[in-house]
C-alpha cells in the first residue's frame, strides 16, 4: 500500500530502520544532549526568536492544541478562533472544555479567508487568535500575512497550529510575529505518529509562568523547566525522537527551502496533471501538503475505496458532509513524480 495521506505519511528507509533499533534509556548526559541539539535545529526550522523554547509532547497534534490553549489562555482571555473544518473547530472545543471566552469566524467549504471577514472583529477586546494555518480537512492554506497583521494590529496573542503547512509552506516564525507554533511528527518531518511539538517565544513562555494550568500531564512549566537539562517530566516516545534527531540532521544539511521547493514541486506537477486530464482541483488558495480534489457527482468516497481496493493507493477521505464531494491528495514524505503519474492514470481509469 502507497500512502498518499498527509499523515502518516510514506517514510525514508534510514528513518524506518531506527525505529527498528533496541531502544536506549532516556534519563542521561547523552540523550539530553540529544534533546537539546534537537531543540536547538527546531527552532532553525521555524525561525524562532533566541527566546524561544521547545516542548516535546508525547502525544497527538490534538495535545499539543490542547497544551496550547490551557497553557497560555485563562477565563480572563477572549479567543478568535478561524473556524473553517473540522480542525479549525478543534480549537473552538478546545477553547469551550476550558471555558475561554471566545468567538469564531466560519468559513464555508471553499471561501477563501479574507481582510473583510476580519475587520468586524477588529478592537473588540480579543487578547489571542487561533489558527490551522492549513485547515488540512479542505486544504485551505490561510494567508499569514493577513493574520500576522491583524494580530500586530490589535495586540493579540498569535497562536498557529502549523502541523500540515510547516516545511510544506513558507513560515517564519519570527517575520510572522508567531507567539506559539505547533506541529507534530507525522506530516513533513515524515515520522512515526506519536511526537507533538509547542515552540513558544518570550511573550508566551511569559504567560505559561504565570497563568495557572489545569492539567498535570500538559503542564507547560513542568517541561519547560525539564528542557532547560534536556529532558521531559514524564516518559517520551524514545524511538521518535531518535527518529527525530536523524529527520532533522538531514533538513538541516539539505535547508527548509529546499524540503519546502520538493513539496511545491510534487503539488504543481500533480495539479498540471490534473488540471490536463480534466480532474477538478479546489481553486482557494492552497498548501503544498496536499491537492483536494472535488468530485461534483458526490463519488469521491467511492473512488477512495477503489483507489486503496483496486490499485494499492491510499487517498485521503473526508469525513462528514464533505465525504462525497472532497478527496485529498497528500504531497508529504518519501514520494516522487512518478508516483503522481500513477494516481493520475488511475484515477483515469475509475472516472468516467
Amino acid at each position: 500500500m502507497k500512502l498518499f495521506t498527509v499523515g502518516p505519511v510514506e517514510m525514508q528507509e534510514d528513518i524506518l530502520q531506527i525505529g527498528a533499533e533496541p531502544l536506549p534509556y532516556f534519563r542521561t548526559a547523552e540523550f539530553s544532549e540529544k534533546m537539546l541539539k534537537i531543540e536547538q535545529q527546531f527552532k532553525q526550522v521555524v525561525n524562532a526568536p533566541p527566546e524561544a523554547r521547545l516542548t516535546i509532547l508525547t502525544a497527538s497534534g490534538t495535545g499539543a492544541m490542547e497544551a496550547a490553549v490551557c497553557n497560555l489562555l485563562s477565563s480572563q482571555d477572549k479567543a478568535l478562533v478561524i473556524d473553517g473544518g473540522s480542525f479549525g473547530h478543534r480549537f473552538a472545543q478546545i477553547c469551550q472544555c476550558f471555558h475561554i471566552p471566545f468567538e469564531t469566524i466560519k468559513l464555508p467549504f471553499g471561501q477563501t479567508l479574507t481582510a473583510q471577514q476580519l475587520a468586524p472583529y477588529a478592537h473588540k477586546g480579543f487578547t489571542a487568535l487561533l489558527v490551522n494555518l492549513h485547515e488540512t480537512s479542505t486544504g485551505q492554506l490561510y494567508d499569514i500575512n493577513l493574520l500576522s497583521r491583524f494580530c500586530q494590529e490589535n495586540g493579540l496573542l498569535f497562536i498557529v497550529d502549523a502541523i500540515s503547512t510547516l516545511l510544506a509552506d513558507p513560515f517564519d516564525m519570527a517575520a510572522y510575529g508567531v507567539n506559539a507554533v505547533i506541529t507534530a511528527s507525522q506530516k513533513a518531518l515524515a515520522l512515526a505518529p506519536g511526537l507533538s511539538f509547542l515552540i513558544t517565544d518570550g511573550r508566551a513562555n511569559e504567560r505559561i509562568a504565570h497563568n495557572p494550568t489545569l492539567s498535570v500531564y500538559f503542564d507547560l512549566k513542568d517541561y519547560l523547566k525539564n528542557m532547560e537539562r534536556g529532558q521531559t517530566p514524564f516518559t517520551p516516545a524514545v524511538g521518535i525522537i531518535l527518529q527525530l534527531e536523524k529527520r532533522l540532521q538531514e533538513i538541516t544539511a539539505a535547508g527548509v527551502g529546499q524540503i519546502i521547493q520538493q513539496h511545491r514541486m510534487r503539488a504543481e506537477y500533480f495539479r498540471n496533471a490534473c488540471q490536463r486530464n480534466g480532474i477538478t482541483v479546489a481553486s482557494y488558495p492552497k498548501s503544498n501538503a496536499l491537492t483536494p480534489l472535488i468530485f461534483p457527482q458526490g463519488n469521491a468516497y467511492d473512488v477512495f475505496l477503489q483507489m486503496k481496493e483496486k490499485f494499492g493507493l491510499m487517498l485521503t477521505p473526508n469525513g462528514g458532509e464533505l465525504a462525497g464531494s472532497v478527496l485529498r491528495v497528500g504531497h508529504l514524505g518519501n514520494l516522487s513524480l512518478t508516483d503522481y503519474d500513477l494516481v493520475v492514470n488511475r484515477l483515469k481509469e475509475i472516472l468516467p
